[in-house]
């Protein structure tokens, strides 16, 4: 087996301004959530990297999820509780 020699990754400006960017939203939404939970509130307004939209959400889990499940393009389906609505009218 050949050993290949590591690949080497260059930096640039560019970069650098996007992570510094990302990481000043980061910490302004990290603000922005110790400031509404120490008020008390129930909803989050967070703003999406990608979209650029505000968004309101709940600061529970299960919205993370949908979140998350939205930006990376998965769709679940539920699944069918009953025998016929698995199988459609199957007539014999």
């Amino acid at each position: 087996m050949l050993r290949r020699k590591p690949t080497r990754l260059e930096l640039k400006i560019d970069d650098t301004e996007e992570f510094e960017s990302v990481k000043k939203e980061l910490e302004a939404r990290k603000r922005q959530r110790e400031e509404v939970e120490s008020g008390g509130g129930a909803s989050v307004i967070s703003v999406d990297i990608i979209g650029g939209g505000a968004s309101a959400s709940s600061s529970t889990g299960a919205s993370r999820a949908e979140l998350i499940n939205e930006r990376i393009g998965y769709k679940p389906h539920p699944k069918p509780a009953t025998l016929p609505t698995l199988f459609g009218s199957l007539q014999f």
